[in-house]
């Protein structure tokens, strides 16, 4: 649990005067920040001239906020290496796949994996961290800014090197490598592992095994570059350390979080896309389970760059947005930015306060928040968010491989947010949990868009299933192996064996004409899909006409106390939508999954429980259309400390209540 709820900003003091610094720390108090993250982009303030490390700017901010009641998160400025690093070195520098070479300017243009590189990040961090690791107002570590947000895959020499080190240690021997591979196709053989090339420049497609193992390298060497920084920090401070990252973003998050303290991410999801948000709220509650997440950054009204901006939030979204995190499991919200930049690309970027210091669009909107973190600070530290009965199993290596392999250009992300939605519209509480997760106490895990099930992941889903869970796998996924090649006993290895069924073809249905039905609905299938034969026993899914009439998309089979559910084809539009919420309706009903509500379209229920295991529910409209929720039994109103009769309880647009029973 929270010991206290933070409401925090970005803040660049090294942009500007005395006189600008004083005045935000003053605006500051008045908003309610209470936390600022600093530091990740002021290499050059650090460190002007090569070898001339100078904290001493940051240790007064730090001691000046830390007087005015305002606590600093401190970040590592790697990012943004200065130009004595990168003038005349392009060698140092990052290499994009069509083998462009970057140059100075904007963010994150150096390769993290270069040694010089790694050596003047290991002596910037442990100066900051010598310098202000002690310091009473520091509660926290921010490695880097956003890893691999504008970049993914470096390409350069020394990449190509440790790439080449990497393949040997996985595989330790040129023949495994060829034999997993497949690498007669094309003449694709290799004879040393400094011939595998990086997957840049080529005439058509990679092979899908050097590729997607390529992702999985440079995911592996950011985790690793991280983890270093982390073990310096650690020398001089006991502050706990994060990295502020996002589902988009090339790297894989459950690794990166693996050797970090808690974790954090940084959003800008629209008010349209206010499932993104819950989902990333869903998530990151799981990356450290049992320690409260924080949003690093979200906008107060707009996001912005020089070439593009958002819609701006409508009165009463931003404090939707904070309630909601609070209840889902968050310490911590935080604006990016504090004062709005008069120079670099983003300066249209919303902000609290403007360049010329005056409040924002946003200002009243953060006041409003404030007013609410007050209100329910009490409440949130006492109580935790409940464990949810259901599991939805999300998976950066399942990225990479659609990255690969995107069939028609489908994203990943939006893929798991949308099949994530219907779950929230059902009112149905959720887990979004990495791969490694434990599955205790669950009673119906959902395992969609995973190419490649391991044999670690497949064998806990079973021992899950066996002991009275129900597994639901698909779409698309389990039809890959673990180098991105396509299984030759069945076309989902294993499971099919475990679940008795037979999996006939997989082939894309779009354009087919072809029609699921299931649990009393029909509707267009499309995508890879898997035939399975009819069986009375097993389909529980039909297809009517296409290329697979009379065939199963939808198997249930039976497995010790448990159930194996395969989903071989995704349903949609508005019909697809009817028949998942049913599927999923169905079977959360079967298993008694009961930490749900009837809770109305654009409103949500997070359930929070206290040490005795009461219950209470945060119920907020996010729609601003207002909504209903039915309270089962008589409860109190913990803010107004009022009974509420059972029965129906309207909530207008963007209210929040807070319901203890």
């Amino acid at each position: 649990m929270a010991k206290k709820l933070y409401h925090g900003a970005a803040y660049y003091p090294e942009l500007w005067n005395e006189k600008v610094i004083e005045e935000d720390i003053l605006l500051m108090k008045e908003a309610g920040i209470n936390v600022a993250r600093m530091g990740e982009f002021a290499w050059h303030t650090m460190e002007q001239e090569e070898g001339n490390i100078d904290i001493r700017f940051f240790v007064d901010i730090v001691h000046k906020l830390h007087e005015n009641g305002i606590e600093t998160v401190m970040c590592t400025p790697t990012p943004t290496p200065p130009i004595w690093f990168t003038h005349n070195h392009p060698e140092r520098m990052y290499v994009s796949q069509n083998h462009t070479v970057m140059g100075h300017g904007s963010r994150q243009h150096a390769c993290t994996n270069h040694p010089y590189f790694r050596k003047k990040a290991n002596e910037i961090t442990e100066h900051i961290a010598k310098a202000v690791g002690s310091l009473p107002g520091v509660i926290g570590w921010q490695i880097d800014n956003e890893f691999k947000c504008h970049v993914s895959e470096c390409m350069c020499e020394q990449c190509r090197t440790l790439w080449h080190q990497w393949l040997e240690e996985r595989y330790e021997t040129i023949e495994q490598l060829n034999e997993a591979w497949g690498t007669k196709i094309w003449s694709q053989y290799y004879y040393s592992f400094d011939q595998v090339p990086q997957p840049g420049p080529a005439p058509f497609l990679h092979n899908s095994s050097l590729s997607t193992m390529y992702r999985q390298f440079s995911m592996e060497k950011i985790a690793e570059f991280s983890d270093s920084q982390a073990e310096i920090i650690r020398q001089y401070s006991d502050a706990p350390i994060t990295h502020n990252s996002n589902v988009p973003f090339s790297v894989d998050n459950e690794r990166l979080f693996e050797n970090l303290d808690f974790a954090s991410f940084d959003t800008y999801a629209s008010q349209e896309n206010k499932a993104s948000y819950l989902m990333n709220c869903d998530l990151w509650r799981n990356f450290k389970k049992g320690r409260d997440f924080w949003i690093m950054e979200t906008s107060t009204s707009h996001a912005a760059s020089l070439e593009s901006y958002a819609s701006p939030h409508a009165n009463g979204y931003l404090r939707a947005e904070a309630i909601a995190s609070y209840a889902l499991g968050g310490e911590a919200f935080c604006y990016w930015l504090w004062r709005q930049q008069r120079a670099g690309c983003e300066q249209p970027h919303g902000s609290v306060i403007s360049a010329w210091g005056k409040p924002t669009v946003g200002f009243q909107s953060v006041l409003d928040v404030e007013e609410m973190r007050k209100k329910v600070e009490p409440f949130m530290v006492a109580t935790k968010p409940q464990q949810a009965d259901i599991a939805i199993t999300y998976s950066d290596q399942a990225k990479a491989f659609f990255q690969t392999e995107p069939h028609q250009q489908m994203d990943f992300r939006s893929l798991v947010t949308n099949f994530y939605n219907h779950f929230v519209s059902l009112g149905v509480h959720r887990d979004l949990i990495p791969e490694k997760e434990s599955l205790q106490d669950y009673k119906l895990l959902f395992t969609p868009f995973l190419p490649y099930i391991s044999d670690e992941y497949r064998k806990r889903a079973v021992d899950f299933v066996k002991s009275g869970g129900t597994w639901i796998v698909g779409p698309l996924s389990g039809g890959r192996t673990k180098e991105h090649t396509i299984h030759t006993n069945a076309a989902l290895g294993e499971l099919e064996e475990i679940a008795g069924i037979e999996a006939l073809y997989t082939y894309p249905m779009d354009g087919t004409g072809s029609v699921g039905h299931a649990f009393g609905e029909k509707a267009p299938l499309v995508l890879w899909s898997t035939v399975f034969e009819y069986d009375e026993q097993t389909a529980v899914g039909t297809i009517a006409g296409g290329n697979s009439d009379g065939k199963a998309f939808i198997t249930e089979s039976k497995v010790g106390k448990g159930k194996i559910v395969h989903i071989g084809s995704l349903p949609v539009e508005e019909d697809g939508d009817s028949l998942l919420m049913k599927l999923i309706d169905h079977y959360a009903t079967e298993a008694g999954v009961s930490v749900r509500t009837d809770v109305t379209n654009g409103t949500i229920v997070a359930p929070r429980i206290d040490d005795e295991g009461k219950q209470s529910w945060v119920i907020v409209n996010m729609d601003g259309e207002g909504g209903s929720v039915t309270i089962p039994e008589k409860a109190m109103d913990r803010l107004t400390e009022e009974m509420i009769s059972a029965g129906r309880l309207e909530i207008g647009p963007y209210e929040y209540r807070i319901i203890s029973f």
